[in-house]
């Protein structure tokens, strides 16, 4: 596989949003997020999305040239309407106002409505933990989960983040993780790649168990320790559409196919300044000191560190470098 310089990824996805109608400065903060995921091995939410966003692009159902909307209907409550544009520029838009809610309040939320699929819901509370705040995020989907026991699908992967600060402008903390088993991306690869998927990830159209990957997304995926990750998924299908104007799980069409309605979706985010506290600092420590006294054990997220370069497949480059010639 050839190896390409996070840099140029980001110039190469910068440019291929632009070429596809996306305006400068949105074209340029996707394409951050999707170097940042690569940057992490998280291709998911990198390079493989690339494309669907150029795609949906040109169709219209993402809004190519918005311009979010910034409102402070409460105090602690910072609300962005993303007008069926992208989640990244919504959220750079949204930033400000939210921490200085957060700073002047002590606890703040971010909600963001009508956007576009956020892919990597931590790409986003690292930010504010990089503020120095604690953050949790949280975001719906197109369904692919049915209640333990059920067959219909009801709610989306339905990811929570959380990022905790260090005190010093590092990340302390950090997980980022659907409500199901495995994210949905994890089936759609397999499948591209003609592979199987181990049992305990999905159910077939009749709620058995499968390790095939269509069949899996015929059926419904399953949620990450049964009726513990099911109400977890449920806690972020309530927060998200319920507090951000973006519409229900049931109500989303699949994220990637190039043409149709706008996802309308929504992410929701606490934010809560560790100052509030004179412990919290030590606190976070003395938990991570006691979780290293296991040897090669950590916090979830401690010590990330950031490729400069990865290794991408050759024909996932090669339909970037097109994508970048603009519309075929």
């Amino acid at each position: 596989m050839p190896v390409i310089t996070i840099s140029e990824i980001h110039q190469v996805c910068k440019t291929a949003l632009e070429k596809h109608g996306a305006l400068p400065w949105i074209a340029e903060s996707v394409a951050h997020a999707v170097a940042k995921n690569e940057s992490r091995n998280n291709r998911i939410c990198g390079l493989y999305y690339l494309q669907s966003y150029c795609e949906q692009l040109v169709s219209g159902r993402v809004s190519k040239d918005v311009e979010p909307e910034v409102t402070l209907p409460k105090p602690g409550f910072v609300k962005v309407d993303a007008k069926y544009g992208f989640a990244q520029p919504a959220f750079q838009r949204g930033l400000p106002a939210a921490i200085s809610a957060a700073r002047e309040n002590g606890t703040a939320s971010l909600a963001i409505g009508h956007s576009h699929t956020c892919t990597s819901l931590g790409f986003f509370t690292e930010q504010l933990a990089r503020h120095s705040f604690i953050a949790i995020g949280f975001t719906n989907s197109s369904p692919i989960v049915a209640p333990p026991g059920g067959k219909i699908r009801t709610i989306g992967t339905n990811p929570v983040a959380f990022s905790v600060p260090d005190g010093e402008g590092g990340i302390a903390m950090q997980f980022d993780q659907s409500t199901t088993v495995v994210a949905l991306g994890k089936i759609t690869m397999a499948k591209e790649a003609g592979e199987s998927i181990p049992e305990g990830w999905a159910l077939d159209e009749h709620g058995q168990p499968t390790t095939d990957p269509h069949k899996a997304l015929a059926g419904s995926l399953v949620s990450a320790g049964g009726y513990k990750g099911w109400g977890f998924g449920l806690m972020a299908e309530l927060l998200t559409a319920g507090m951000t104007g973006g519409i229900a799980s049931q109500f989303v069409k699949p994220l990637k196919a190039p043409q149709g309605e706008p996802h309308d979706l929504g992410q929701f985010f606490l934010i809560i300044d560790p100052a509030n506290s004179d412990y919290f600092f030590e606190r976070c420590q003395q938990v991570a000191d006691l979780v290293s006294e296991d040897e090669g054990t950590r916090l979830p997220g401690q010590f990330m560190n950031e490729m400069k370069e990865v290794e991408v497949p050759e024909s996932l480059w090669e339909l970037a470098i097109r994508l970048s010639n603009g519309p075929q």
